[in-house]
């Protein structure tokens, strides 16, 4: 008997979870649209859908041990969903997920583009059939059967593979849109997993590039931020750039000139392809917003080189003091990565030493955690998981100061803000309040009013205070009608 097709009041629920970073979250955005364009319905994660596509990140051990909290409350809102876990984690654990009670299909880098045809018939969906069709369409796939007995499809390809640019970005807010121009990346470190879950570098064409940012910027975007793996490698193919005119600093100048928004700003861009010209590139595009993140993990030259990084503390420090005397408020920030094997006291005092006499607004401070087939899992001697903690906890009271003077700095001067939608309460300010941020990254809290949700307008910058481990900087609202 022939099944009926899925009518529109049928069609199968679709919500997306994305752990890790930006470039996650524009991925798992591009993931649930292209669903839409399928015949799904995306939904909230709270409403009980009916697939649930776990986009993940494998950085950290906590990201890995997250994914199955994730798994078990999306079950509590749905039991007979289709449970879907695809990303990095998807990529190196493929057999350890298949172990997680509810999982129904698990696809690695190479295949997360592909759901619509991985996933059971939305038919199947409707109707609760998917355990048996999933045995169907398993194809070349690998079934394994997990805890509870459950069949669980498994679709992973080496990383290798994965060789074409696959374009990802976020849309429908106002105010900030992700625009991934970059993926994987041809320099390992020796304690990430990233090329192991993503592969080598690949880059957009810059010609997509501009089209995709016209786009997002016809769709009312007033920030598009560049994200990629490893950004300031765009337009290389193993350390050489396909474009003669200059890779990243070309991609910058074309967008400057070509796509009207308000606001560009770049995600994060490794200190060593930092390079003189994305500088010059950048000092002559106004609309590439004064904030820079660039990545240290070490202030310790002997750990910088156990890591395999490649630069030193005299490359970064160069590179901090051009940024800060080319752009005086500028907001430069940095990855930091505490307890690294080996890491002795003196070595931790450098990069204590070392970040706190630099030109930083804030620190993202990491602790390491070992990932399974890094060189870096088997160095010794490791350091103890209370000193890495200890540590993790000296350097954040360090970023917590410098955001505090970053701020102090602006306290009174007038300001453009870029105000998100959302409306934030909190048991010190009961009043709901709503953020948003400056071109230099400066984070500020004002009273919520929806006619200036969404737009960028002129704050008056008032006092900084620490809040539950965050830095709030008050603000106050100065133009009758947003900027132009």
């Amino acid at each position: 008997m022939l099944e009926q097709p899925v009518t529109a009041e049928q069609a199968p629920r679709v919500a997306v979870y994305t752990l890790g970073c930006k470039l996650n979250y524009a991925e798992g955005l591009t993931i649930r649209k292209s669903l839409e364009n399928q015949g799904y319905e995306a939904c909230e994660f709270e409403q009980g859908a009916d697939v649930y596509i776990i986009n993940t990140c494998s950085v950290t051990d906590r990201a890995d041990r997250k994914c199955a909290r994730v798994v078990h409350q999306a079950l509590r809102h749905n039991p007979r969903a289709v449970v879907a876990v695809v990303g990095c984690y998807a990529q190196l654990q493929p057999g350890k997920i298949a172990e997680i009670p509810g999982v129904a299909l698990v696809a690695g880098t190479a295949d997360k583009w592909r759901l619509a045809e991985l996933l059971p018939s939305k038919e199947a969906i409707v109707a609760g059939r998917h355990p048996e069709e999933a045995r169907q369409a398993a194809g070349t796939s690998q079934v394994m059967t997990g805890p509870c007995g459950q069949e669980v499809k498994v679709v992973h390809r080496p990383v290798d593979l994965a060789r074409h640019f696959q374009p990802a970005q976020s849309w429908g807010d106002r105010t900030r849109a992700f625009l991934k121009v970059q993926d994987g990346c041809d320099f390992p470190c020796t304690y990430c997993t990233i090329p192991l879950a993503r592969g080598m570098s690949r880059s957009d064409l810059e010609s997509t590039v501009v089209a995709r940012a016209r786009e997002l910027a016809g769709s009312g975007a007033l920030e598009i931020v560049l994200t990629g793996v490893n950004l300031g490698d765009f337009g290389r193919v193993q350390g050489r750039l396909t474009n003669p005119f200059g890779g990243l600093a070309a991609l910058v100048r074309r967008l400057q000139q070509e796509v009207e928004v308000p606001r560009f700003r770049l995600s994060s861009v490794e200190p060593n392809l930092f390079e003189h010209d994305l500088i010059l590139a950048l000092k002559d595009s106004p609309r590439f917003v004064p904030h820079f993140h660039i990545p240290l993990q070490s202030g310790s030259d002997s750990v910088l080189g156990r890591m395999q990084r490649r630069y030193r503390t005299r490359n970064y420090r160069a590179l901090l003091l051009h940024l800060q005397e080319t752009w005086q408020d500028a907001g430069l920030g940095a990855d930091v990565l505490v307890g690294f094997p080996g890491e002795s006291e003196a070595e931790f005092r450098e990069t204590l030493d070392f970040v706190s006499e630099m030109p930083l607004a804030y620190l993202h401070v990491f602790t390491y955690s070992e990932r399974p087939d890094t060189p870096a899992a088997a160095m010794r001697p490791k350091v103890p998981q209370a000193l890495r903690l200890e540590r993790n906890r000296l350097l954040t009271e360090v970023s917590l100061r410098k955001q505090l003077e970053f701020a102090r700095r602006f306290e009174g001067q007038k300001r453009p803000v870029l105000v998100e939608h959302e409306a934030h309460r909190s048991l010190e300010n009961p009043m709901s309040t709503m953020r948003g941020y400056t071109p230099n990254y400066l984070r500020v809290e004002m009273p919520y009013d929806p006619l200036w949700a969404g737009t960028e307008v002129m704050v008056e910058v008032g006092k900084a205070t620490l809040r539950d481990q965050e830095v709030f900087v008050q603000g106050r609202i100065l133009e009758s009608t947003p900027l132009d």
